[in-house]
C-alpha cells in the first residue's frame, strides 16, 4: 500500500512564493521500488500538466515551458530522504492558480500513484 501526500499550498499575492512538499509512504518493500516523484498541476477547465520530476538516480526533469523552468525548482528533502520532494514556486502569477498534484512511480508497475492535490491560489 502506497500513500502520496502533498502539503504547502495556499493563497499568495502575485510575485510571491510558496514551497510545496510531497511524501510517498507505505509498505517498505513498495517504497524501496520508488522510481520517481514529480509534480503536476491542473487549472479549472484545463488538462493536468507536467511540471517537474526527480528520478531515484537524482536526475531532474522540468517541463519544456520556460515559465516553469525559470520560476519553479524541484528538490529532494535530503540525500538520504528520497521519498520526499519539494517544489519551490517563485514569482507566482495569477495563471499559476491550480491544484498541484504529486505523482509517484515505481519500478515494475504500470500504474501511477497520485496525491489528493494541494490548492495554490495567486491573487492579482
Amino acid at each position: 500500500q502506497v500513500r502520496v501526500e502533498e502539503s504547502g499550498g495556499g493563497l499568495v499575492q502575485a510575485g510571491g512564493s510558496l514551497r510545496l512538499s510531497c511524501t510517498a509512504s507505505g509498505n517498505p518493500r513498495s517504497i524501496s521500488t520508488l522510481s520517481s516523484l514529480g509534480w503536476y498541476r491542473q487549472a479549472p477547465g484545463l488538462q493536468r500538466e507536467f511540471l517537474a520530476a526527480v528520478a531515484r538516480s537524482g536526475t531532474i526533469k522540468y517541463a519544456e515551458s520556460a515559465s516553469v523552468k525559470d520560476r519553479f525548482t524541484i528538490s529532494r528533502d535530503s540525500a538520504w530522504n528520497t521519498n520526499t520532494v519539494h517544489l519551490q514556486l517563485n514569482f507566482l502569477k495569477p495563471e499559476d492558480t491550480a491544484v498541484y498534484y504529486c505523482n509517484a512511480r515505481f519500478y515494475g508497475r504500470d500504474e501511477d500513484y497520485w496525491g489528493q492535490g494541494t490548492q495554490v491560489t495567486v491573487s492579482s
